[in-house]
């Protein structure tokens, strides 16, 4: 029996070096809505074991933007390295223009791996559409939102019957229909696979057992968890670790006085609500934030499991791991419920990158990145050539030191653009208003100050347009 552990040693052993000197893997876990309200991002009242310990064996970008407030042009932003479209349909906007004009569309970023040797897998919702097709279910086939790019993209639906219904799907197979007859949020007993995340977990873990038996092939696997996203739906055991947890008071809970990105959290109130309204409810409001922290750590769990198996498989010795929120989410700050706007909360987002060689694991950066870097960073990292168009910049020596500095980062709605500096926020309006923050003395983004500092709002603005030439 002793030679036989022995023997199970020396093949592990060996398997652990043949598996750091070959081309790294990339995993990269895209989490929906997730602001940055993480044990590991300094909300110790949140429950997050999974992703705090990915953060210590890694670096936490702990200000990290996204590009667009929104799914869509956000998740554009990721998979292109370049910057997009403001709509949700961005990416389909894309692949039409694939096939008017495929000279005028730069490759994306799978299809950039995959033209380098990877084996290119997404499971769930990494485009806008989870499984990344179009059609009245978000199944068609002959509707692809990203051509190109995926040897295979899944999306499980199991109870929900199709892409669509596992979007917005709550326990048991529950399909939103109309919105206002389905629940704001729910936490029904049972296990992980009641909601629609669990399946999407199932399938990265087969996945991944598929990808790390051909170990002669790099692999890019992606994979979207969908919750938090709305309605707040998470098995009763992830709501419970919130029973008797203190949640601080919002943060300027008040609707701007002034001109701004503010607007009526139609996404969140058009669910049945039960007639109450955050804004006017405390105790509600206070229900509402409990259930996103369970969603939270719902997905979190998701996350641990899939970690695991790649831990299990010794892959995770060479693989690139990337955990990204496609943005902020507004918990009634500025009096909002939901994404959408151009505030602190609507783009501040978490990022975590993980490399096999990186050093002072666990040392966060306060360097301000944007989502677009990803692209770059990934390339960087495992020796693929950065493609001369992505308008990225390589984190990769962020990840080196992690006190180097970083660099500006901006994003757009339809209204307007804006602009982050270490010190200021500059909103820029389509009628030609201005918003102007000062975040050393105004982190909360109350006070405008724009009128007061037109010189520095149009240096700011001048910065803004050059960036998204």
């Amino acid at each position: 029996m002793k030679y036989l552990v022995v023997v199970c040693f020396v093949i592990l052993g060996f398997s652990a070096e043949a598996q750091s000197k070959k081309q790294k893997n990339i995993l990269l876990l895209c989490i929906d809505d997730l602001r940055p309200e993480l044990a590991s991002f300094g909300a110790s009242y949140i429950k997050s074991p999974h992703i705090d310990a990915l953060v210590k064996k890694g670096r936490a970008f702990q200000n990290h933007y996204v590009n667009a407030p929104s799914c869509g042009p956000s998740r554009y932003t990721l998979l292109t390295g370049v910057y997009g479209p403001p709509q949700n349909n961005a990416l389909f906007l894309r692949s039409k223009m694939l096939q008017k004009q495929p000279e005028k569309v730069t490759p994306s970023m799978p299809e950039w791996f995959k033209q380098n040797g990877y084996t290119t897998v997404s499971v769930g919702k990494v485009s806008h559409h989870p499984g990344g097709r179009g059609g009245a279910d978000w199944n068609d086939n002959n509707v692809i939102e990203m051509p190109n790019a995926w040897d295979k993209h899944i999306m499980p639906v199991d109870a929900w019957q199709h892409p669509r219904g596992s979007m917005h799907g709550l326990a048991h197979g529950e399909i939103r229909v109309k919105a206002g007859e389905m629940d704001l949020f729910q936490t029904v007993e049972g296990e992980d696979t009641i909601y629609p995340d669990g399946h999407i977990t199932n399938e990265a873990i087969n996945q991944l057992g598929n990808l790390t038996s051909k170990p002669d092939k790099p692999f890019f696997l992606a994979v979207g968890i969908i919750k938090p996203h709305l309605p707040f739906g998470a098995p009763k055991k992830y709501y419970d670790l919130y029973d008797g947890v203190d949640l601080p008071e919002i943060s300027n809970s008040e609707k701007p006085k002034s001109f701004s990105t503010w607007h009526k959290s139609s996404e969140f109130m058009k669910y049945n609500r039960w007639g109450k309204n955050p804004n006017e409810d405390k105790a509600f409001a206070l229900e509402v934030r409990k259930h996103y922290a369970a969603c939270v750590s719902y997905a979190d769990a998701q996350v641990g499991r899939i970690l695991q198996k790649l831990k299990e498989t010794g892959a995770d010795k060479n693989t690139i791991i990337v955990l990204w929120g496609d943005h902020g989410w507004n918990l009634g700050e500025h009096a909002i419920w939901g994404k959408h706007n151009l505030f602190e909360e609507g783009l501040h987002s978490p990022l975590v990158i993980v490399h096999p060689e990186i050093k002072q694991k666990g040392k966060s950066s306060n360097a301000i990145v944007e989502t677009v870097d990803v692209f770059p960073t990934l390339c960087d990292l495992t020796g693929v050539t950065i493609p001369s168009f992505s308008k990225g910049k390589s984190l990769k020596p962020i990840l080196k030191k992690y006190k180097t500095e970083g660099h500006t980062a901006v994003a757009y709605n339809g209204r307007a653009k804006t602009i982050r500096t270490d010190v200021y926020r500059l909103i820029a309006h389509k009628n030609g208003l201005f918003e102007l923050y000062n975040h050393s003395i105004d982190p909360l983004e109350i006070n405008n100050i724009a009128l007061d500092n037109k010189a520095l709002v149009n240096k700011l603005h001048k910065l803004l347009l050059q960036k998204l030439k």
